[in-house]
């Protein structure tokens, strides 16, 4: 993992093409800004893995329907 300090106006770069601005800190809540082509999904993570768990199940009830059609 990389580490970095930045200070409220400050950015970091990922790529060409996206940048993570601080736009604010208080006390310990940091407001981030982030610029993304819109093809690029971003997501808070607890929505990101919650997104990949009804994948996974959705993913198995297709399997199951498969099965059940195959006989």
């Amino acid at each position: 993992m990389l580490v970095l300090t930045r200070k409220t106006g400050e950015a970091i770069r990922i790529g060409d093409d996206i940048e993570i601005t601080v736009l604010s800190v208080n006390g310990d809540q940091v407001k981030l800004g982030i610029d993304a082509p819109k093809h690029v999904d971003i997501h808070r993570k607890e929505v990101f893995l919650e997104i990949q768990e009804e994948n996974k199940v959705a993913a198995n009830g297709i399997e199951d329907i498969e099965k059940f059609l195959r006989g």
